[in-house]
């Protein structure tokens, strides 16, 4: 305070020291103002700040460092009147160069005042902070930038929660997402997404902890929007940190993939489904196979033993019953192989135009005495329903079958319901057709989930060892497949299971079952009125022995070939053949090509192609008539005979040879 006191001594000294300090500031405007406003001192860092040298300023009003706009304003004298009301007056603000440039000012103004308290002036320091200003504006700018930025994102939810898990902002995709606006969450805890069982379970904070240990979180889960629906939603949540490291919070984006994970279970299920397909048909070859193979070996046994027992005496009744045990178990492997090649898709079909509605009222007795007492049997059957492509002996087994496996489902007892209806087939390649929906249906125990997905699989069975071949299911699956439509199962447990056949419609000019076997089938008595050289090819020694032995037995001569090239050379041979009996699958040539060259080479004789395959029913000719292995004596006596009438309705002579 004595350095005011123009009596005292002591300060004198420091003035010039003073004086040579704020000379030495170049960095802040320091300069007097009196009382009204006028410069009456200058430093160098004045002048270097704003431009004036001392002669140009002194003397001169501060407001010239204003913008006009503040002048007109009456910014300068509110800045002094605030200076010496209040002790200081501080601002930040545009000011303006001697040379008409602005800088960003920081301005402290404090009022002078001599020993006896006048008010003598004000002291001005005036920094630049026109960096500071431009950073401060960048970094405003990049904020307001990224705040637009997030604001814009509607695809995802991008909001941020505090150390607690409160919501304190929300982006325009969050409202879109999850339902609410921003007013409705922020400040409440982000928690209320979740399902109340991961609430319960706390999800929500393992979720925050696992971020904040780990540095994120990335998951995916169920959550819940405004109106309580649920969407599935990818989750990334991060922590937060200021400039010091401290934990402030963090930052959470949410998407809703329900969609993509819609297609992506739709994808999975496609390709089980294909491995499953893959898998039956694979099986379904190694089957069809097996099933070829074993069928020619059944014809062996089934030929030999009735040969055996026609010409066994009848005294020798113990042999005779052993012979007939075999016999009877031999047939029961020959309707365990058409199963196999019904499951297997190859097995030899006559599709004809079936009347439903008969062929299933005509069954009821059976279904009743099949199932036994214990269950019920209700057949409601349409007496109108459009007629069906099927083989209907086929299509009788298949519905037997599945009133056996019903029956087995309720030991105790129970409804069987037996229903039809028209109906839209969907095919497994995508097109749909009209056709007919036939149901069998249960309330047995029923199937779990896993039963039912192997439940149409080949040789599984529930029925226990030695109650069941495990091929029931599959055969029907065959069946309907190879007819072009297809076997659903539905089945729940302690409820029951129904089995729906689909069957495609019949078309206009397919002709008409009319119930009868046909020929093949048939066992019509040899009348003997014709004795045949018979030309009998077969690629199996053991099938070849044994036609040949039948054959041999009803009277006929019989000329063996073990390949289709050797039936070729014996024909151009000077025997006389009447007709020929051929097996389908041959290496080399086949039956069926077999045929094709001796008409085209001009033989033109009665043709009978035995196979077990289906595919083999598409390619015979029109001499040819059809032979389903294993057969019997009487049934390839049959076919022999059939093939003759069929020959001579179309007017050719019996072994005709080429001119």
């Amino acid at each position: 305070m004595t350095a005011f006191n123009k009596s005292s001594l002591g300060p004198r000294p420091t003035e010039p020291r003073y004086r040579l300090l704020v000379d030495a500031i170049t960095d802040h405007a320091i300069f007097m103002l009196d009382p009204d406003g006028f410069v009456t001192t200058w430093n160098p860092g004045a002048h270097r700040l704003k431009g004036y040298s001392e002669a140009d300023i002194l003397g001169q009003h501060f407001s010239r460092f204003y913008l006009d706009e503040d002048v007109r304003a009456g910014s300068p004298g509110r800045a002094l009147v605030t200076a010496e009301r209040a002790g200081r007056y501080e601002t930040e603000g545009w000011r303006v160069r001697k040379d008409g440039s602005r800088f960003w000012a920081n301005v402290v103004i404090d009022p002078v005042w001599d020993p006896q308290g006048v008010l003598i002036g004000f002291a001005s320091v005036t920094r630049d902070l026109t960096d500071r200003k431009a950073a401060d504006e960048g970094l405003r700018r990049s904020e307001e930038q990224f705040r637009l930025l997030v604001q814009s994102v509607t695809d995802y939810a991008i909001y941020m929660i505090d150390p607690d898990g409160i919501i304190t902002n929300w982006n325009a995709g969050a409202q879109r997402i999850k339902g609410y606006a921003a007013e409705e969450v922020i400040g409440t805890p982000f928690a209320r997404f979740y399902p109340a069982d991961d609430q319960a379970s706390g999800v929500p904070a393992r979720a925050l902890h696992t971020a904040l240990v780990e540095g994120r979180f990335v998951a995916e889960g169920w959550r819940v929007r405004k109106d309580g629906s649920r969407f599935w939603a990818s989750v990334v949540i991060e922590p937060m940190r200021d400039a010091h490291g401290q934990h402030i919070g963090f930052a959470k984006v949410t998407r809703d993939v329900t969609e993509k994970r819609t297609a992506q279970q739709a994808l999975e299920t496609a390709r089980e489904e294909l491995f499953q397909a893959q898998k039956l048909e694979a099986l379904g070859q190694l089957t069809g196979g097996v099933a070829h193979d074993f069928n020619n070996l059944l014809m062996v046994v089934i030929s030999s033993l009735t040969l055996a027992r026609r010409r066994l005496p009848v005294e020798q009744h113990d042999v005779l019953r052993l012979l007939h045990n075999a016999a009877k178990a031999a047939r029961r492997g020959v309707s365990l192989t058409q199963r196999m090649l019904a499951f297997a898709r190859r097995q030899s079909l006559s599709p004809r135009a079936v009347d439903l509605s008969k062929l299933l009222q005509d069954m009821q007795e059976l279904l009743e005495q099949s199932v036994g007492p214990t269950v019920e049997v209700a057949v409601n059957i349409p007496r109108h329903l459009p007629r069906v492509a099927v083989d209907a002996h086929q299509l009788e087994l298949a519905i037997l079958n599945l009133a056996v496996n019903a029956r087995d489902a309720m030991p105790e007892g129970g409804r069987l319901r037996i229903e039809a209806k028209p109906g839209r087939l969907r095919r497994p390649e995508g097109n749909a057709v009209e056709g007919v929906c036939i149901s069998v249906a249960d309330n047995g125990v029923g199937m779990d989930s896993a039963t039912l997905a192997r439940a149409a699989e080949p040789f599984f069975t529930t029925k226990g060892t030695g109650k069941g071949t495990g091929l029931g299911l599959p055969m029907v699956h065959g069946l309907a497949a190879q007819s072009g439509g297809q076997l659903l199962l539905r089945s729940e447990q302690a409820v029951g299971t129904t089995a729906e056949v689909w069957l495609p419609l019949a078309s206009e000019d397919m002709a008409e079952d009319d119930g009868s076997e046909s020929a093949s089938q048939q066992q019509r008595p040899h009348t003997g009125a014709r004795r045949l050289t018979v030309l009998l090819v077969d690629d199996d020694p053991l099938v070849l022995d044994s036609a040949a032995a039948m054959l041999e037995d009803e009277g006929h001569d019989v000329v063996r070939a073990g390949s289709a090239e050797q039936a070729m050379q014996l024909l151009s041979g000077e025997q006389l053949i009447n007709v020929v009996v051929t097996d389908y699958a041959m290496p080399r040539m086949n039956g069926v090509d077999l045929a094709k060259t001796m008409a085209a080479s001009g033989w033109h004789l009665p043709v009978v192609l035995a196979s077990g395959f289906a595919e083999a029913g598409g390619e015979l000719g029109i001499d040819c008539v059809s032979l389903s292995k294993p057969f019997s004596q009487e049934q390839l006596q049959a076919a022999i005979e059939e093939a003759f009438d069929q020959r001579d309705r179309g007017g050719a002579g019996a072994g005709v040879a080429p001119s």
